[in-house]
């Protein structure tokens, strides 16, 4: 049934590009058995349409032939056609934008209930394209439509705060409030400095050549005075901290500058990515204790290995342009050998999260939560298709649930211990 309905979808996109020139920024979005969708973005909104396709066909004639190159779309199509945008080509520059208005609208999209407005309003993609245009290049050199990467920056924090905390007492909610603002700022600033290493890499990637600095929306210098404005805000959150954090912090700096470069001379990238990615593990526990303690150091290497099992599958998503171009990573290290070094990396993270545990006199909840993470981790390694970018990024995005499991874990774990150290000081 699946295999009918493809070819269907199949002989709608060839009837497309045989009879249809798209304007710029237009894409098919959905394919149905009998009909297509088609997004226009303009600079206010996307405006969707949806035509039948046996208008399509009896149009033909009246229509500009065009070839429409079509992105990969055969490998993703086959992968995930239910989900992705398949990027069209521009076609004649002197079609215009206004060429659209001329196709009728057989059926609009449904619009959105009140429920389905408000969780839109809280996309951040949706703030993204609601921002003026202006401000929309400096939002997408942040990465602010994806989250992922803030939130992979601030669960390791979470739970270096949360098992640093007094038993029987909630995590510090200012400083779990002063970690995920400072998260959002140096992911960012991160981000800044990546793409001023790697604009001309990014312009021969795939995924990455419509990124600001590499499609040339905005200038380098324009991106170096955003970026001292990002790092005058995260020395601003560093210095709410101890001294003895501020200088930990500090040092961090040579990390984050020097991680772009590590994939041009090593493969293992994500070794560095990882040590810098969670720096904060150990300015968090400082922040609550004063000093590095040994259980910090356990927990301090769970996090770098986590990093590097879920950017090891990340990087699959780009090994094919990264053997072009001379770019080294992971993926292309462990090639088919990769899945067993997951495995590597999956369970010496739960070894080393439980010694820390261990260290800490955790209690019942948090093994729990660590029990689940481990099944969560080899769900992932069991299921991700390293072939398929879109498998591995989906897999990727899942170490959100991840890191929110551990830190329930962590919380619950720490509010028992004072029960049951009454417990056995009264036995």
């Amino acid at each position: 049934m699946e295999a009918k309905l493809l070819q269907s979808k199949l002989k709608v996109l060839g009837q497309l590009t045989q009879c249809l020139i798209l304007p710029k920024h237009t894409c098919i979005k959905h394919v149905y058995r009998h009909s297509f969708q088609c997004v226009h973005r303009s600079s206010q909104s996307w405006c969707k349409y949806r035509y039948d396709r046996s208008w399509l066909s009896n149009n033909r004639n009246q229509l500009a032939t065009s070839s429409v190159l079509m992105h990969q779309f055969p490998d993703r199509l086959t992968h995930h056609h239910h989900r992705d945008l398949y990027h069209l080509s521009d076609g004649p520059k002197l079609r215009k934008q206004s060429r659209l208005k001329h196709v009728p609208v057989l059926q609009s999209v449904p619009a959105c209930t009140p429920a389905q407005q408000r969780a839109v309003s809280l996309s951040t993609k949706k703030i993204l394209e609601a921002s003026p245009p202006k401000i929309q290049p400096y939002l997408r050199l942040l990465r602010f439509d994806k989250p992922i990467g803030t939130y992979l920056l601030f669960w390791p924090c979470t739970w270096s705060i949360g098992l640093a905390a007094q038993a029987g007492h909630l995590p510090n909610l200012y400083l779990l409030a002063l970690f995920g603002l400072g998260s959002f700022v140096m992911r960012g600033s991160g981000c800044i400095i990546n793409d001023m290493w790697d604009k001309e890499i990014d312009k021969k990637v795939e995924r990455t050549k419509t990124r600001p600095l590499a499609s040339g929306e905005l200038t380098p210098f324009q991106a170096l005075v955003f970026l001292g404005g990002n790092l005058s805000v995260a020395l601003a959150i560093l210095l709410q901290l101890n001294w003895y954090s501020v200088f930990l912090g500090s040092a961090s700096m040579v990390l984050v500058i020097a991680y772009p470069l590590a994939k041009r001379y090593t493969y293992w990238p994500q070794v560095v990515l990882g040590v810098t990615l969670n720096w904060g593990v150990l300015i968090a526990w400082s922040a609550l204790k004063g000093s590095l303690e040994w259980p910090v150091l356990p927990l301090y290497t769970a996090c770098v290995v986590y990093t590097m099992f879920y950017d090891t599958i990340y990087s699959h998503q780009d090994k094919y342009d990264d053997l072009l171009i001379g770019v080294k990573s992971t993926a292309l290290k462990l090639g088919d050998q990769t899945k067993i070094w997951l495995t590597g990396f999956s369970s010496m993270m739960i070894g080393c999260l439980a010694l820390t545990g261990q260290m800490c006199d955790q209690t019942w909840p948090y093994y729990t939560a660590l029990t689940i993470t481990g099944a969560h981790l080899a769900h992932q390694l069991y299921t991700v298709d390293l072939d398929n970018p879109d498998d591995c990024l989906k897999k990727f995005k899942s170490n959100t649930q991840l890191g929110a499991i551990l830190f329930l874990g962590i919380v619950m774990g720490t509010l028992l211990k004072s029960k049951e150290d009454k417990h056995q000081k009264q036995t």
